[in-house]
């Protein structure tokens, strides 16, 4: 398993430097810069390579871009509306000059208008760390009182509707206007520029997009850009929902290992794989991380390990991010599972024998609450995640008691 950590580039408040002495032997980013539906050019690529590859007082780092987070799949290309052909050409050019660049591991999401959701931020824990958290009641307070969708009533259980008025009732200004940037912060961009109508205008767009049209979408876009990923030997990883239910009335195609088995098999090239997110994914009880990975392990290109505590039973309901070794997530029986693969891939002479996964979010710590970083994404938690997710490896992979091929 080859331990990497995302960086967002030059603003990440966590540098190169905090990088190199957490150990990491990779990292995954991306041009958030560029917008979406233009290639990425040649040379902002390597640029991105050149500052990965400097550390602050101008000596080599020895780290290296290895996977793409994400290459953004437009509005466009999930609706097959307006320029959604031209930015299918965009997405090829943009795999050709990675793979130019010797960049070979792709990460995206087919997620409608939403990249993730949650309705606090910095959630306070008992111990005074924080984490990013969804309240269900919280939600449906923002999506029923406060953004005043169409039909949000009637898509919430008659009990959550009742629970969310009476939150609504009680919020003072200072709390709506947080809860509404806190969800709006999870749309790509959005955190500076989109307004309630800006929402309401993107929900309404996918008024008459069903699940079966979206996956089809899906299906049609990997038609186009997995053989050009084929021939190039480069590997394509859809990441999972975010949280793994509909929200906001949109359709949700990649939440459930149904789900990733339509469209592997319906685009069935080895390029065409899965980010296994264990967070993502486990926020659903009746996902079975250890046995997704068994049973889709063969196209499973890159891993988020994190963990989340469920505060309620059904498939739909709040949560918060755990600790790396806490939460409803099995995390030794999943990496258990991750060397299974590995050995297998050992065995039959593939080329992309160590899966890249990296500790996906943290709880900020210590002096990560004064440091202002990504949300999600601080750098003693992470590290902490990392450290957790490390031991576990090694133990796993000691001769005494290893995984063997």
């Amino acid at each position: 398993m080859r331990q990497t950590w995302r960086w967002f580039g030059p603003k990440d408040r966590v540098s190169i430097d905090d990088m190199m002495q957490a150990g990491v032997e990779g990292v995954v980013s991306a041009l958030h810069h560029v917008p979406t539906g233009t290639a990425w050019r040649l040379q902002d690529i390597e640029a991105r390579q050149l500052e990965i590859g400097r550390m602050k007082d101008g000596s080599s780092s020895g780290l290296a871009w290895e996977v793409v987070e994400s290459i953004p799949v437009s509005e466009d290309i999930k609706r097959q509306t307006g320029d959604w052909k031209a930015h299918v050409r965009a997405w090829k050019t943009t795999l050709e000059n990675l793979n130019s660049a010797g960049i070979q591991t792709i990460c995206y999401n087919f997620m409608p208008v939403l990249d993730w959701t949650r309705t606090a931020l910095a959630h306070r824990l008992p111990n005074g760390a924080t984490c990013m958290r969804f309240d269900l009641i919280d939600f449906a307070a923002f999506d029923i009182h406060i953004l005043c969708r169409k039909g949000a009533v009637e898509s919430f259980p008659e009990d959550i509707g009742e629970l969310a008025k009476e939150r609504f009732a009680q919020m003072s200004e200072e709390r709506k206007h947080e809860l509404a940037r806190d969800v709006v912060f999870g749309l790509p961009g959005a955190a500076e520029n989109f307004s309630l109508d800006d929402v309401r205008t993107h929900l309404s767009l996918y008024a008459e997009i069903s699940e079966d049209r979206l996956r089809q979408h899906l299906i049609d876009f990997l038609s186009e850009v997995a053989p050009v990923a084929e021939s190039l030997g480069m590997r394509l990883c859809c990441h999972p929902d975010d949280p793994p239910f509909s929200l906001l009335g949109l359709p949700r195609v990649m939440s459930t290992e149904a789900h990733y088995r339509a469209v592997l098999d319906a685009v069935n090239l080895p390029s065409n794989g899965a980010t296994l997110c264990s967070g993502s994914l486990g926020t659903r009880p009746d996902n079975d991380l250890p046995g997704m990975m068994e049973r889709l392990g063969d196209r499973v290109h890159f891993l988020h390990l994190r963990n989340v505590t469920r505060e309620s039973g059904g498939l739909i309901g709040s949560f918060y991010e755990a600790e790396h070794l806490g939460g409803g997530t099995d995390m030794v029986a999943l990496i258990a599972a991750v060397l299974r693969q590995e050995a297998k891939r050992r065995q039959a002479g593939r080329l992309d024998v160590s899966i890249p996964f990296r500790p996906d979010h943290g709880q900020d710590i210590l002096d990560d609450l004064g440091r202002s970083a990504q949300p999600g994404y601080p750098a003693i938690g992470r590290l902490k995640g990392l450290a957790e997710l490390r031991g576990i490896l090694t133990a796993l992979s000691h001769p005494v008691e290893g995984i063997r091929d």
